[in-house]
């Protein structure tokens, strides 16, 4: 009867889902021993107990670990488990919603990141007058890699090497002979690979110069042009000339910007060619698609290189009215026989027309296609209109949609006439009010033809004018050696020697070699003389020297650039000018949620005393001079109602502010923003609207 219940209860407890358990395993050593099942004896003898039916289902039904999926489906249905499973997935798909919406949030109200060229100044390096490595007396790219160090200490991250191209190096090298090869004064190709490596392994960029206007009268290409082979013939100007007793008589009365008529007779093809320039530099015709195509390929040679962008100079000569119809005359009463000099025309025909836009606008094209890999954007650079035309410079910017460069250059504090602090605030003003929105500054105040700052302004005066360029908004373009106060060299200390090798030598003073230290030819070159003598002052205005004065040149210039990389206000921050009269020039740089400003009190002429409180009314009555000229006043508390500056002198202080000046009714005309971001303390980051 027992064993009849037994097996009842068993058939039930299988209907029901019940199982085995299983939860004790035999030993495998129990598994190797035989079982002698002849001995019946020694078997365990069977016992029944009487079970509760209703607790074994119940003790059965209750999860356990391990359990198959037959059981755990039987216990997945049920609501407890089911509603808590539901809750979980839905928690997870709302959080997963969240962070997607606030990932896109984020990045939409991100402002866009400065990019590299943006970020960093730019140092620009005449390679002939950096560093020669080779005793020659002449600057090379080896040099230049030998000091990426001294780039590096200055917390610079771009590099612009001016034209290095194989040349006869007529007008400094400007004319190439060869777009595809390096100038064996410079190097090899094999040099340039190298030095472009070692700039790239330390994060720095290089920018390089192309002047597409015009080649050497060495160059293959023109070679062939005045023999007229096949496609070569209108790669450049060509125009019959009247000839009468030996003499030419030009097509026009175009002048050449270096002077005398812009037409060159040629005795090989019989005809002129035309030349924006020395008659060793002959025009191309950028009418003919040929060649556009030529400098596209150029182009892309030297971005497949690895270079991160081009400076595009003398853009504005690309085409010439194909009438040919003479300039007018500036002064109507002269001669016309006796018009000599560039300054004596109008230039209505020989730059600045209808379709020179669009031939750059094809250059930025071509250099997109090597932007689109993540952190390789391409810098497009261009020289502006240098007649002071601030209109026409600004078309060099493109527009929204279609772009040509990131920016023209600013020349506008290196034309200046005069140095004051007004004159300082037109040249600034100028060009920031007449930019398009959205678009970014630049500013310089040295290029390898234009005086340097010392000698243009004054030494006195060197360090305020590197404040300044290092505190406006927008990108900072410092010539080599501005960055310890080099002054031109005088024609007195040029030799005969040095003029009969390079006529250019008196001409342009301010290209003098670099001022490493106070050795031999002030470490610039180990050999017994350079290409031009270095300035007599080299003992005391040199790198090295510099590099431990606590108040030098250099030291100053490294903090500010140190303060304009890790400060957000200076970075991409609102600039609103705040005073300015003929000895200061007062501006302050803000960021909309954060409660730091700086403002720049910059001296340009004599000692002055300025009452800022009374002109910014809720200016704090104590700023922190965080920087300046003189670096003793560095930490000290100025009363803002009384700040005085020497000659030359330049503050920049910090102070605590819930009202920014660009929200002030009466600032709004003042104030500039290129790249509009607003920051939050609660979150630490950037966003746009604010």
């Amino acid at each position: 009867m027992v064993e009849e219940e037994a097996k009842s209860l068993h058939m039930e407890l299988s209907e029901k889902g019940g199982v085995e358990n299983n939860g004790f395993v035999q030993n495998e050593a129990f598994d190797d021993k035989e079982i002698d099942t002849s001995n019946q004896e020694e078997m365990p003898k069977t016992c029944t107990v009487d079970v509760d039916p209703a607790a074994t289902e119940e003790l059965v039904l209750r999860p356990y670990a391990g359990m198959p999926k037959e059981v755990l489906l039987k216990f997945s249905s049920q609501a407890r488990y089911r509603v808590t499973r539901e809750i979980l997935f839905w928690i997870i798909i709302a959080a997963a919603a969240v962070l997607v919406c606030a990932t896109i949030t984020i990045i939409a109200l991100s402002p866009k990141c400065l990019d590299w060229w943006q970020a960093s100044p730019i140092y620009q390096i005449y390679p002939r007058s950096f560093k020669d490595s080779n005793m020659d007396g002449n600057g090379d790219l080896k040099g230049i890699q030998e000091k990426l160090d001294h780039i590096t200490y200055l917390n610079v991250k771009t590099i612009w090497i001016t034209s290095f191209y194989k040349s006869p190096l007529k007008d400094l090298g400007y004319g190439a002979e060869d777009f595809y090869d390096i100038d064996p004064m410079f190097g090899s190709m094999r040099d340039f690979e190298n030095l472009l490596a070692a700039i790239h392994d330390r994060g720095l960029k290089v920018i390089m110069d192309l002047i597409p206007n015009h080649t050497s009268d060495k160059h293959q290409w023109f070679q062939l042009s005045r023999n007229r082979t096949g496609k070569y013939t209108d790669y450049y100007i060509w125009q019959d000339c009247a000839q009468a007793a030996g003499s030419v008589t030009p097509p026009n009365n175009w002048v050449s910007v270096f002077g005398n008529s812009s037409w060159q007779f040629d005795d090989v093809r019989k005809q002129c060619y035309f030349h924006q320039f020395g008659k060793e530099q002959p025009d191309l015709n950028f009418r003919n698609l040929a060649v556009q195509q030529e400098i596209h390929n150029i182009i892309k040679f030297w971005l497949e290189k690895g270079i991160d962008g081009f400076s595009f100079r003398a853009v504005k000569f690309l085409l010439e009215a194909t009438h040919l119809r003479d300039e007018p005359q500036v002064n109507k009463s002269q001669n016309p026989g006796s018009i000599t000099a560039y300054s004596q025309l109008y230039h209505d025909y020989t730059t600045t027309q209808v379709g020179m836009h669009d031939i750059i606008r094809s250059f930025r094209q071509t250099m997109n296609q090597f932007s689109s890999e993540p952190g390789r954007y391409r810098f497009m650079g261009s020289d502006g209109d240098e007649n002071e035309d601030i209109e026409a410079t600004m078309m060099y910017y493109g527009t929204s949609f279609v772009p040509e460069a990131d920016f023209p250059f600013n020349l506008n504090l290196i034309n200046m006439k005069n140095l004051s602090g007004n004159s300082i605030f037109e040249a600034v003003n100028l060009w920031m009010k007449n930019m398009p929105a959205g678009k970014w500054p630049n500013w310089a105040v040295g290029r390898p033809n234009a005086a340097r700052i010392s000698s243009q302004v004054g030494k006195e005066y060197v360090n305020v004018v590197n404040m300044l360029l290092l505190t406006l908004p927008g990108t900072p373009i410092t010539y080599y050696g501005e960055e310890i106060g080099m002054e031109n060299i005088v024609s007195e200390n040029v030799s005969e020697e040095h003029i009969n090798s390079d006529p250019f030598v008196v001409t342009f003073p301010e290209k003098s070699p670099m001022q490493w230290d106070g050795k031999v030819n002030a470490g610039f070159t180990e050999g017994n003389s350079s290409w031009l003598p270095v300035n007599s002052d080299y003992q005391s205005v040199n790198v090295e020297i510099q590099m431990s004065w606590s108040n030098s040149t250099l030291n100053l210039y490294r903090e500010l650039t140190l303060l304009r990389n890790n400060e957000l206000p200076i970075q991409r921050g609102w600039m609103c000018y705040i005073w300015n009269d003929s000895n200061v020039f007062v501006y302050v740089r803000e960021l909309d949620g954060l409660d730091r400003a700086f403002m720049m009190v910059l001296n340009f002429g004599q000692e002055s005393t300025i009452d800022l409180k009374a002109i910014v009314a809720n200016l704090p009555s104590e700023a922190l001079v965080r920087l300046s000229t003189n670096f003793s006043n560095a930490g000290k508390a100025v009363n803002t109602k009384l700040i005085k500056t020497e000659m030359g002198e330049g503050l920049v202080l910090e102070y605590k502010t819930t009202k920014p000046v660009h929200t002030m009714e009466a600032f709004q005309g003042n104030c500039f923003v290129a790249e509009k971001a607003c920051y939050s303390s609660a979150f630490d980051l950037l966003y746009v609207n604010c």
